[in-house]
């Protein structure tokens, strides 16, 4: 009777075991679904300005070069003296010896790094060279003969384009800039109307263009004194913003910031001196290119 029972069991087991290996398997999970690639989204255009003062790189470029070095070669690598820094290229781009940390915001650094990303071949002694290699007025006149100056000189010569175009890369990023320092929507729009005004009549491109390479966007604390820019933010503000003549009224505003700018500075720094060549340059706003 045991051994009925033992073989019942033995068979019962067997046969569960058959059926379950018999039994439908579960089909294998779906593979993952493939990655879509990604979708890279096109890049907004330029506001329109922006691409009028790209067409007319050219004209503006060499304008610009007139107002900062009068068109010589010579003037294109420039120390002032009195100053702490060298004045490079159209634009007479800030580049300060090491260690300096200047009032004035630094901008030849990012215009070597703008003419790499062009494709432009620049001098060896000047790649990844952060700091200008003269660290005083006295050091630079000593090497302005030399062969890197003059490599530099060439340089800047053969990239006026170029330089004109990372002029108005700082003007696209300008009008946002000074848009977001302002406190109230009042002045917000008192701004945006004033720039637009400028940016719609025939030299309007080129004087934006140009006061903000000259004088800056108005935003940085350091360039102020007793509290006062002069940059582009600072001549908005102060356009009448109701006359028939927008370039009278721009450069006027323009006139009158570096007026206060002289009257806030310290008279050691006897700024008045350059007021002259400013204002002749504020009244080529008025004129067509």
């Amino acid at each position: 009777m045991k051994i009925l029972k033992i073989n019942r069991l033995l068979t019962l087991t067997t046969g569960a075991l058959i059926l379950a290996s018999c039994a439908t398997q579960p089909p294998p999970p779906p593979p993952p679904p493939e990655k879509s690639p990604e979708v890279v989204e096109p890049l907004p255009p330029s506001p329109k300005y922006i691409q009028v003062a790209l067409r007319d790189a050219d004209i503006i470029g060499q304008k610009i070069w007139m107002n900062e070095g009068s068109a010589k070669i010579e003037n294109l690598t420039v120390w002032n003296k009195g100053e702490d820094f060298a004045s490079l290229g159209i634009g007479h781009f800030i580049w300060y010896p090491a260690g300096r940390d200047g009032r004035f915001t630094e901008t030849f650094p990012a215009l070597l790094a703008f003419l790499q990303q062009q494709s432009i071949d620049i001098p060896v002694w000047l790649r990844n060279t952060p700091d200008a290699p003269w660290n005083s007025y006295e050091a630079f006149k000593l090497q302005e003969q030399s062969q890197e100056m003059t490599q530099l000189r060439t340089l800047l010569l053969n990239t006026i384009p170029q330089q004109a175009q990372f002029i108005i890369r700082r003007l696209e990023k300008a009008l946002p800039k000074m848009v977001e320092t302002l406190p109230t929507e009042k002045q917000r729009n008192q701004v945006l109307e004033q720039f637009y005004r400028v940016a719609e009549t025939p030299n309007g491109i080129y004087a934006l263009v140009d006061y903000v390479n000259f004088k800056g966007e108005g935003t940085a604390l350091s360039e102020r004194y007793q509290g006062q820019g002069w940059g582009l933010l600072q001549v908005l503000e102060n356009m009448a913003g109701n006359t028939a003549n927008v370039m009278e009224e721009y450069a006027q505003a323009a006139e009158f910031v570096l007026r206060r700018r002289i009257q806030n500075s310290s008279p050691e720094r006897n700024e008045s001196r350059w007021f002259p060549g400013w204002k002749n340059r504020v009244n080529t706003y008025t004129y067509q290119l």
